[in-house]
């Protein structure tokens, strides 16, 4: 979509007409773009340097070249990288690369979600990685986050039989969600597009918990129409016909800012007016996405629920519950990404009809570290205790109300993180498709006694890495 921008080609074209070669054009154009990209912060000042990878495509095109980005091999290997571009992560051959290790970015970043998306084996933000060199022998544990060096053959043997260990049970896992006590917890998608959709179903999940619709109104002047965000939305209810599929309505700002609804004049746009708070002040906006939604669930057999994105207080959740029930949506909720709503989740869960816990969000404000930012990326651990209180705080404000509790952060593809989850009181999971069978044999093997008990351990420790040893430890020795 960058490469086919008319603005860019425009000013590819103006320039070769100048004199210039059609290389320096495009690596002139694309320099003038980044600059107004980065200038702008945020989640477009991320994509800057998208346009480098871009470019260099571009380029190595116009000069007969091979791609530029990863190396090729004929030997199956462990690629190394500061990070790697979208396109590169995405066109990545499973079948040579076995692993894959950044030195920069962190759990929320592209690299890190793409690479979950698509089921590699990653560890991210690994800065001792930096002096691994070519040839070395290298053990990638993504479930420890670690990276070890020339590995004595009794580590590898026991990596070896942990892998064919959870193959086994992965083999063996099929329908829904369910504890080895037999409770239920439902196993749904984060999807985005009718593409993630049609993976979500491949995959088993059992609806969705996170519907993005951002993709309709990022990049546009104006919003949508009615009628054709209802044609958008009909087309991915469609694949999900008897199971809850959960829309997020817009989450504009911070790093999705839109020309339309949000405040470019903001020094601190995360903290600024965006998700519900800029759909309040355009409630035409809001009010025309859930106009579209309600025509579209009205002709689907999927069963549709909304939720707000960055709640922070009850009278929001209440605003949000009355104006979708207004427009004929009977089940709403909010999401919890906010610490004030999940510490005021028990005046939050009387106003709606569920809660939905965002990690990547809680954790970020519960850390005060910014998600897209590499320096802090050892901030940005769902496992840190303070978050989970915050989500054992939801779980037992769900429980006594007896209103739903969802997860739908990045923390819930993690399969031992999702079993605390569970313990901390969430009744559903929702992640990347590809997490899904992972998290069902993970889950297959603790009872809800077990579960509470890994949350109470990760709950009662001073640090996420203190958390994730402890429960790691105890699940080992639990028997199965």
């Amino acid at each position: 979509m960058m490469a086919e921008d008319p603005a860019l080609a425009a000013d590819v074209r103006h320039r070769i007409e100048d004199g210039a070669t059609a290389e320096y054009a495009i690596h002139a154009a694309m320099t003038t773009f980044r600059e107004m990209l980065a200038s702008m912060g945020g989640y477009l000042g991320e994509r800057a340097g998208d346009l480098d990878d871009v470019a260099l495509r571009a380029i190595a095109h116009l000069q007969g070249l091979p791609n530029p980005g990863v190396p090729e091999s004929v030997t199956p290997f462990v690629l190394v990288a500061r990070d790697l571009a979208p396109a590169d992560t995405a066109t990545l051959d499973l079948d040579l690369v076995l692993a894959l290790v950044t030195t920069g970015g962190g759990p929320t970043s592209h690299t890190a979600i793409l690479a979950r998306e698509r089921g590699i084996t990653a560890v991210v933000g690994a800065t001792g990685a930096a002096s691994l060199v070519d040839g070395d022998v290298v053990l990638v544990d993504a479930e420890n986050g670690t990276v070890e060096r020339n590995p004595a053959q009794e580590r590898v043997d026991l990596a070896l039989q942990r892998t064919a260990t959870l193959e086994a049970i992965r083999a063996q896992s099929a329908g829904p969600g369910r504890l080895a006590s037999g409770q239920a917890v439902p196993l749904l998608a984060n999807i985005g597009s009718i593409d993630s959709a049609r993976e979500a179903v491949a995959r088993g999940a059992e609806g969705v918990g996170l519907f993005r619709t951002e993709v309709l109104f990022l990049g546009a002047e104006k919003a949508p129409s009615v009628h054709d965000q209802a044609a958008a939305y009909r087309e991915v209810f469609a694949q999900f016909p008897g199971q809850k599929v959960v829309v997020r309505v817009l989450d504009a700002g911070a790093d999705k800012p839109l020309a339309f609804l949000t405040d470019s004049s903001e020094e601190n746009p995360a903290l600024g007016r965006r998700g519900l708070r800029a759909l309040a002040a355009h409630e035409h906006v809001l009010r025309d996405q859930l106009t579209a939604l309600a025509i579209a669930a009205a002709n689907s057999d999927a069963l549709v629920q909304v939720m707000a994105p960055m709640v922070s207080i009850p009278s929001e959740a209440r605003y949000f519950r009355d104006l979708a029930h207004e427009h004929g949506i009977a089940v709403a909720g909010v999401m919890v990404e906010v610490p004030s709503c999940a510490i005021l989740a028990d005046h939050v869960a009387p106003q709606v009809d569920f809660m939905s816990i965002g990690t990547n969000d809680l954790t970020q404000y519960t850390l005060a570290a910014d998600r897209l930012l590499g320096t802090v990326a050892s901030f940005q651990n769902p496992w840190h205790p303070a978050v989970l209180r915050l989500i054992e705080a939801v779980g037992r404000a769900g429980a006594e109300h007896d209103v739903p509790v969802g997860i739908c952060g990045e923390a819930a593809a993690d399969p031992l993180l999702a079993v605390v989850l569970v313990g901390l009181g969430a009744t559903s999971l929702s992640m990347s498709p590809s997490a899904i069978a992972d998290v069902r044999a993970e889950l297959a093997q603790h009872t809800l006694d077990d579960a509470r008990r890994l949350a109470a351990l990760a709950v009662s420790a001073e640090s996420a890495e203190a958390a994730h040893e402890a429960v790691l430890d105890a699940s080992r020795n639990t028997p199965r």
